[in-house]
C-alpha cells in the first residue's frame, strides 16, 4: 500500500462501498459541523465591505440597475446574482439568507472533498478530509472567513470541478470551472490541475479536451451577453491594470501578506505537519493536488494584494494532501491532526464570536446620519471605502462607483504613489460628473479623514464640492455636505 501511495501516478481509485449508508454517518457530521464553523457568521449584521458592496448591488440590480453598466465592480456577476436572488426571496434588510447559502456552500465543499478522498482513499479518509476542511476554514480574520463573499462561493465549483475530473466527466469539468471563474476570477486556476487530469487519463476520449473547453468557454459567454459582452470583459479581466500593480505600498502589502499567511498556518497547524513529514519521505502520487495547491497559491499572489480572504482558496488542497499524507503515517498522528484542528478551529470561534468591529459601528453611525438627514428616495454620495454605509442606511448611492477606490485607485489598501485620478478605472471620471450633474446626492459624506483620496488630493471632488454644497457638520470624524440651495 505504502508503495502505491508513494509511486503511483495518481491514487488507485478503490470501489464504493453501500453509499447511503456511508453518507448518512458521514453528511450529518460533516453538516453540524458546517453550521458551527459558521455560527459567528449570523451574529454581526456585516462582516466586511465586500458584503456591504454585494448587498448594495443587488438592491441596485433589484430597481432596474444593468450589471457593467449602471452597477459595476470588478468581478465577475455569478455572486452579485445570488445576493439578488436570495434578497428577491427573503428580502434585503438582512444578510442572514445569505448567510444559510454560505453555509450551503461550505457544506458542498466539504463533502465534494470527502467524496474524493473516499474514492482514492477509503472511506475513513472521506470522514476526514471533510472535517479537516470544515475545521480550517474559519481559520482567518473573522472578517475574512466569516463573511459570505466570493471566496465561499467560489469554493464548491472547484472542489467539484476536481471532483468532476476525477470521475472523467470532463463536460461537467469544465462547466464547474466556468462557474468558478463566474463566482471569481481567480477560481479558474482550478482548470490547471483538471487538464492535468485529462492529459494523465490512461485512455482520455478523443473529444475530451473539446468537452472540457466547451464546459469551460460556454458559460462565460452566455454571462458576458446576459450583462453586456464589452462591460464584462472590461471590468473582469482586462480594466484592472493599475489596480493589479505592484508598484506602492509595497512594504504595507508585504507585511499584509506576511501575517495573513502565518494566520493561515496557525489554522492549519494539524495539517501542515503530516504533509511535511511525508514529503521527508518521498512524493506523494497526488499530482494533481499539489497542481491543485500551487495553481491556488498563484491565484492568491496575483495582483499583490494579499487580502485574508483570498487565502480561503487554499484550505480545500491542503486538507486533501494532509489526508493523503495521514494515509501513509501511523494512526496516532491522525488523532493529533484532528485534535490540533479542533483546538485551532475554537481559537477563531472564539475570535470571531468575541472580536469588536469598529469598522461596522462607525459605518451605523454614518447609516444612522443618513438616514436622519434624507429622505428615503434620495440620491446620497458617500466617499470613502465602506460602500455597506448605502445598504444600513437604505438610501440609493448617486454614482455606480460605490467606493473611492474605483475613482483614485485605493482599492486594495494602496495609499502609495499609484492613488489619484489619473489612476482610476479608464473613463470613471466623465461618467462620474454627468451622474452628478443629472442626479446631483441630497447629502455627501465625506469619509476619507486624511487618507490619500481625500478631496484636498482629488480636484475634480474638490471643485464639484465647492460648486454646489455647503458643510452641515461632523459624524464621527467624517464631514457632511448638503446642497447649497439654488440662488435667487
Amino acid at each position: 500500500m505504502l508503495a502505491e501511495l508513494l509511486e503511483s501516478p495518481r491514487p488507485v481509485v478503490k470501489p464504493p462501498v453501500s453509499d447511503h449508508g456511508y453518507w448518512r454517518r458521514v453528511l450529518p457530521v460533516l453538516t453540524v459541523l458546517a453550521c458551527v464553523t459558521r455560527a459567528p457568521s449570523f451574529i454581526r449584521p456585516l462582516w466586511n465591505p465586500d458584503e456591504g458592496y454585494l448587498a448594495v448591488q443587488a438592491r441596485m440590480l433589484a430597481h432596474g440597475g444593468e450589471l457593467y453598466e449602471t452597477v459595476v465592480d470588478r468581478k465577475p456577476p455569478l455572486v452579485p446574482w445570488l445576493y439578488e436572488a436570495a434578497f428577491a426571496v427573503c428580502g434585503s434588510g438582512s444578510l442572514t439568507s445569505v448567510r444559510v447559502l454560505a453555509v450551503l456552500a461550505q457544506l458542498s465543499t466539504a463533502v465534494l472533498l470527502a467524496s474524493l478522498a473516499r474514492r482514492r482513499w477509503g472511506g475513513a479518509a472521506g470522514c476526514t478530509a471533510g472535517v479537516l476542511y470544515l475545521l480550517a476554514s474559519i481559520g482567518l480574520n473573522p472578517e475574512d472567513a466569516q463573511a459570505a463573499t466570493f471566496e465561499v462561493f467560489m469554493l464548491p465549483c472547484t472542489a467539484a470541478a476536481m471532483w468532476c475530473a476525477d470521475r472523467r466527466r470532463w463536460g461537467a469539468a469544465g462547466l464547474a470551472v466556468a462557474c468558478a471563474f463566474l463566482a471569481k476570477q481567480t477560481g479558474g486556476a482550478v482548470l490547471v490541475p483538471v487538464v492535468w487530469l485529462l492529459w494523465q487519463s490512461e485512455a482520455p476520449p478523443r473529444n475530451a479536451l473539446l468537452r472540457l473547453g466547451v464546459g469551460a468557454v460556454l458559460p462565460v459567454l452566455c454571462a458576458a451577453l446576459l450583462t453586456d459582452p464589452a462591460g464584462f470583459l472590461f471590468w473582469t479581466v482586462t480594466g484592472s491594470g493599475a489596480y493589479a500593480s505592484f508598484t506602492g505600498s509595497e512594504l504595507h502589502v508585504l507585511a499584509r501578506g506576511l501575517t495573513n499567511t502565518a494566520i493561515l498556518a496557525v489554522a492549519c497547524a494539524g495539517l501542515i505537519p503530516p504533509v511535511v513529514r511525508v514529503l521527508r519521505i518521498a512524493r506523494t502520487g497526488s499530482a494533481e493536488l499539489w497542481l491543485w495547491l500551487a495553481s491556488s497559491a498563484v491565484a492568491v499572489t496575483l495582483g499583490f494584494h494579499f487580502f485574508g480572504h483570498y487565502y480561503l482558496q487554499l484550505i480545500p488542497p491542503v486538507a486533501l494532501l494532509a489526508t493523503a499524507a495521514l494515509q501513509i503515517l501511523p494512526r496516532d498522528r491522525l488523532v493529533t491532526a484532528l485534535l490540533t484542528s479542533v483546538c485551532c478551529c475554537t481559537l477563531f470561534l472564539a475570535w470571531g464570536l468575541l472580536a469588536p468591529r469598529p469598522g461596522l459601528a462607525h459605518a451605523q453611525r454614518l447609516a444612522d446620519a443618513l438616514a436622519h438627514r434624507t429622505d428615503p428616495g434620495d440620491r446620497v454620495l458617500v466617499w470613502g471605502i465602506h460602500p455597506e454605509t448605502y445598504w444600513l442606511a437604505d438610501r440609493a448611492p448617486a454614482s455606480r462607483y460605490l467606493t473611492a477606490g474605483l475613482l483614485t485607485n485605493y482599492s486594495g489598501g494602496r495609499n502609495g504613489p499609484q492613488v489619484g485620478e489619473k489612476y482610476s478605472v479608464e473613463g470613471a471620471w466623465p461618467v462620474f460628473r454627468e451622474e452628478m450633474t443629472t442626479h446631483p446626492p441630497t447629502l455627501v459624506i465625506d469619509d476619507s479623514t486624511d487618507q490619500p483620496y481625500a478631496p484636498d488630493r482629488v480636484p475634480s471632488l474638490r471643485r464639484l464640492l465647492a460648486a454646489g454644497y455647503e458643510e452641515a457638520g461632523v459624524v464621527d470624524g467624517a464631514t457632511l455636505y448638503t446642497r447649497t440651495p439654488p440662488a435667487g
